[in-house]
Parts: C-alpha cells; structure tokens; sequence
C-alpha cells in the first residue's frame, strides 16, 4: 500500500469518526422522540410512538409536546425575541460595518476592536450589567423587552461580522460614481448598497435568530419572571426528563434543515440569475460590437 493511499485510508476514517461524532448524538434524539419509553432514551427500543409529541399517559394526563402550555407560551417569548433582536441587530450591525469601512489604518483596527467586544464579554456579566443599567437609570424591570436589548448588545456585533465580510468585495467608487451622477444618498443605498448587501442581510438575520433563540446565560438575568425556550428546558433537567426534550430537539432540527434549504434554493437562483444577466449583457456587446464591425466605414 502506498503512502498515498495510507494517508486517503487515514483521511477517511478521521472524517467518518469526525461526522459520527458530529452526527450521532442527533440521530439519537431523532430516535428516542419516537421510542415508546418513558425515559429520553433511544435504546432498548419499546415501540415506535408519538405520544411524546401528541398523546396520553395511562392516567389519561396529557404528555405530548404541543399539549404543554407552558413550554408552548416559552417558545413563543423566545420567537417574539428572536424577531425583536432581528429588527435591532441588523440595522445595528449593518450600520457599524459602515462605519468602520469609512475608517483607514490604525483608527480602523481600535474602533474594529472596540465594536467588537461585546462578543467577548461573558454574557453572564451582559445579562447582570444591562439588568442594573436599564433597573437603575429608566426603572425597568426584567422582560421581554430588556431581553431583546440585553442579546442586541453581543449579536449585533456578530451581524456586523458578516456584513464587513461582504462590504470587502463592494466597490464604493459606485457609490461615488451615482452622487457625482447627482443621486441623493438615500437613492445610493437603496438602488446600490442594499441590493448588494441582501445576502449578507438574510444570513445575519438567521443568525441573530438562532443566536437569540439558544441564548441562556445572558437571558437568565434579564428574564425576569417570564420563561423561554432554554430556561424550560433547563428547568426540565433540574426537575426531570421525559422523551417530550427529544420532540423538542426533532422540531428544531426539522425547522433549521427548512431553513437551511431554504436558503440555499434562494442562493442557487440568485447565483443563476446573476449568470443569466451576465449571459444576455455579453450577448448584447457581442450582437453591438458585430453591428459596428457591419456598418460601413
């Protein structure tokens, strides 16, 4: 056996042991949702069963997912602030991406650092200090809204992230080109920067709601009485388990597989759109360029 193939042999098995790994505990779960046991287990297997998403014990007390109130109405706050922090986090992020672009040499790296830090604060101390500011100066207490703001503070560092990314490859000598041309600013971004900045919109929009959606530590502090999504289920382990987390996690993995797909159909047309414009644009400098190449001198 050669040293290629040695190394072809060993480069596999790293990846299958690396996806497995990656992979396995979720394929559990999927497994254990519909497994008729009353533990969060795939294995022994019982029976396949969705009671666990809509069903009855033997006492006739309701045990599925969609029949449980209380995580139903704790999803639904972590939904109203995911979409809260969405509508915060991406003018945020997009227009602080703008601001250091507009920066040259070494302002630019100390304003880029200072933006973004807050991904570097725990978000415990996120959660305590926006909790003692918004208490202490505006007198509110914890809830949804100081929520919102207490996850706006890290995620929209992160949408920033992704739209610096983006504005690398933007040619800003358009920008200058259509207010020589005499455009107004707000002609410029809407006709041009936006148009460009859609797809890194879309992405940093699910981020900040997947981000939100899964936050725990800093939402902890600035909760108040309300519950999410994490908090129940934090709450379930410190109680005790049922297969009902396994529906949870099917749910979840269903819903971000939609989205994933989702996104990547949209891409994939966006990405033949743009072929097809180039196509018809070559098209017509080639059919004018033989026009003239015709005409007679």
């Amino acid at each position: 056996m050669t040293t290629k193939r040695i190394l072809n042999f060993a480069l596999a098995a790293y990846l299958a042991v690396f996806f497995f790994y990656l992979f396995a505990p979720l394929i559990f779960m999927v497994i254990a949702a519909f497994n008729d046991s009353r533990f969060p287990t795939a294995f022994p297997w019982h029976g396949f069963t969705l009671d666990w998403f809509y069903g009855y014990d033997s006492r006739g007390r309701p045990i599925g997912l969609f029949q449980d109130t209380r995580l139903a109405q704790a999803i639904w706050n972590s939904v109203l602030i995911g979409f809260g922090v969405i509508a915060l986090s991406v003018p945020i992020g997009l227009a602080g991406a703008l601001f250091i672009a507009s920066f040259r040499g070494r302002s630019k790296s100390l304003i880029y650092g200072i933006m973004i830090s807050p991904i570097l604060t725990p978000g415990v101390i996120l959660g305590i200090s926006t909790l003692i500011f918004w208490q202490d100066r505006f007198g509110v207490g914890g809830g949804l809204f100081l929520t919102v703001i207490a996850q706006t503070t890290f995620i929209a560092a992160y949408c920033m992230l992704l739209f610096l990314a983006r504005l690398e490859r933007f040619d800003f000598t358009l920008q200058e080109a259509a207010l020589d041309l005499g455009a107004s600013h707000t002609y410029v971004v809407w006709r041009i920067l936006l148009p460009y900045m859609w797809p890194a919109i879309l992405s940093a929009a699910l981020i900040a709601f997947l981000q939100s959606f899964e936050n725990y530590n800093t939402t902890l502090f600035v909760i108040g009485i309300q519950e999410t999504m994490t908090l129940n289920i934090a709450n379930r382990v410190r109680l005790g388990l049922t297969p009902a987390i396994n529906a949870i996690g099917v749910i979840l993995i269903a819903f971000t597989v939609a989205g994933a797909v989702l996104y990547e159909v949209f891409r994939r047309r966006e990405e033949a759109a743009r072929r097809a414009a180039a196509k018809r644009r070559q098209a017509a400098i080639a059919k004018e360029a033989e026009t003239l190449h015709l005409a007679p001198s």
